[in-house]
């Protein structure tokens, strides 16, 4: 499995939309709305690297109000830990 970290630049009165756009598609596990340069992050699954291509320039990036992408593939993962788990420290009520 290839691990791709989208981060995305937006319309920023569209952010929630655009971020359930991009959540929908198929090989999308999760997007977060953040902080910062980028709008929105996404984390991207696949099992070829040539499914990036259909996915992040094919889909991600046509969707109306994405205004750029940064991709980043990960070589290895060095923890197991439940992402979230770790999102979700001081949620609790």
């Amino acid at each position: 499995m290839i691990t791709a970290i989208v981060l995305i630049k937006t319309s920023v009165d569209r952010i929630p939309e655009i971020a359930e756009r991009i959540a929908a598609l198929d090989s999308v596990s999760e997007v977060f709305s953040v902080t910062g340069t980028y709008d929105l992050i996404a984390m991207v699954r696949v099992r070829q690297h040539e499914d990036l291509a259909e996915i992040i320039p094919g889909r991600i990036s046509k969707i109306p109000g994405v205004e750029g992408t940064d991709t980043h593939v990960a070589f290895r993962t060095y923890s197991q830990h439940d992402l979230e788990a770790a999102f979700a420290i001081g949620l609790e009520s």
